[in-house]
């Protein structure tokens, strides 16, 4: 019993000292690396009561820190919970119920508080209520099958008795706690890449299919590129490709080549750029297709990082909308004529969505925007409680 209270009391100390200043992971590593009494269940189960507390967001913040703690595990669990049991077990009897019933039992608890600046969205109702209300639950583990890996992926899975659903051929969806590492060969077998993002593919197979007379490889410039997960999807839809990555740092470049290696990209060039900047190096190329994964307020994916929902500021929106102006009209005429531009943001708000798409289609008359889709992971439903991202492919028509 006083295990359970210590959680609580450790947990309260967190989110007193936490000020978002850095991801919560970075600051809880280095707050348990300092208590080195803690053992591994001490860390997981301070850690989840954390998370839970964060998921709230501003829904019922003039409560005080213990409610507040009892209402999250309430909400975001489904089975009965010890330290529940302590604090409040006329709760912890009737956690199994719906979540849409506890919600109900809450006084003055409205799902609209959670998720900050609601009005910046194009989203509304129904929709936004469950964009709001999915925040509470963490995402899945989704997992993309490469090119003639399924067979042995699903073997594999199978053999190992782990539990999954296949939402098409080659998406996967599982638990979040499932350890697939030492089962599956990542990255050369599967890629782990949530639903949304793996959704970006369908943009990719809408740009092929509008350059499907092309004799010459495509030459394909992920600008963006961070870990290289759009990358290894464009190679893998579009096949043979001249492939170019880029980022800001060289740490970034440095990951993503062992990432290549294990993915069997041999052939591609890479450098580390500020894309926000003049782009010297594309003066003189020219290129088909330009994937611009802009770095972003990362509003889409706050399922995985809920702290944001209470730390994240408002004008933090505009500082990102800026940089990915920036960055979009920089990379712009590295295109040829008739080549395209995939812009892509794992945002939820429309300043970095619509407005940037607005923006490029007024700045530049050469671009036309052939299509453009905000997709949605805030369903509740297993196979859609996945990140929600933003995707504008442009074509390049100068004069």
């Amino acid at each position: 019993m006083s295990r359970y209270y210590s959680y609580l009391n450790t947990s309260k100390q967190i989110v007193t000292d936490y000020k978002g200043t850095e991801p919560l992971s970075v600051w809880l590593k280095k707050f348990f690396a300092e208590r080195k009494q803690m053992g591994s269940r001490d860390r997981r189960e301070v850690s989840q009561l954390v998370y839970q507390y964060y998921r709230l967001g501003n829904a019922c913040k003039n409560e005080n820190v213990n409610e507040r703690f009892a209402i999250s595990i309430f909400l975001c669990n489904d089975k009965p919970n010890e330290l529940l049991n302590l604090i409040k077990p006329e709760w912890n009897q009737l956690i199994e119920l719906p979540y849409l019933d506890k919600k109900a039992m809450i006084n003055g608890f409205d799902s609209y508080d959670i998720f900050p600046f609601v009005d910046e969205i194009l989203l509304e109702g129904e929709e936004l209520s469950a964009f709001c209300n999915t925040h509470l639950f963490q995402p899945f583990l989704f997992l993309r099958i490469r090119p003639k890996q399924t067979e042995i992926v699903i073997q594999k899975l199978t053999a190992n008795n782990i539990d999954f659903i296949q939402l098409s051929k080659s998406c996967l969806v599982l638990d979040n706690s499932t350890k697939v590492d030492n089962v599956l060969l990542i990255d050369k077998e599967v890629v782990i890449q949530d639903y949304s993002s793996q959704m970006i593919g369908s943009f990719v197979n809408f740009f092929m299919v509008l350059v499907q007379n092309k004799a010459k490889p495509l030459n394909v410039w992920d600008c963006c590129a961070a870990s290289g997960g759009k990358s290894i999807l464009a190679f893998d839809v579009l096949g043979k490709i001249k492939l170019t990555v880029s980022d800001i740092r060289e740490s970034i470049i440095h990951n993503l080549r062992k990432r290549f290696e294990r993915a069997g990209i041999t052939q591609y060039q890479s450098f580390v750029i500020d894309v926000s900047k003049e782009v010297t190096q594309f003066q003189k190329q020219k290129l088909d297709f330009i994937i611009c994964d802009a770095p972003c307020s990362g509003s889409g994916t706050w399922g995985r990082t809920p702290e944001n929902l209470v730390h994240f500021k408002k004008e933090q929106i505009t500082y990102y909308s800026n940089l990915q102006k920036r960055i979009a009209s920089n990379v712009i005429t590295s295109l040829i004529k008739g080549g395209y531009l995939l812009y892509i943001t794992c945002s939820v708000f429309k300043e970095e969505n619509e407005g940037v798409v607005s923006f490029l289609l007024n700045q530049y008359p050469e671009l036309e925007l052939k299509k453009q889709e905000l997709l949605l992971g805030y369903a509740l439903e297993a196979e859609n409680r996945a990140d929600s991202m933003f995707a504008a492919l442009f074509k390049y028509n100068p004069v």
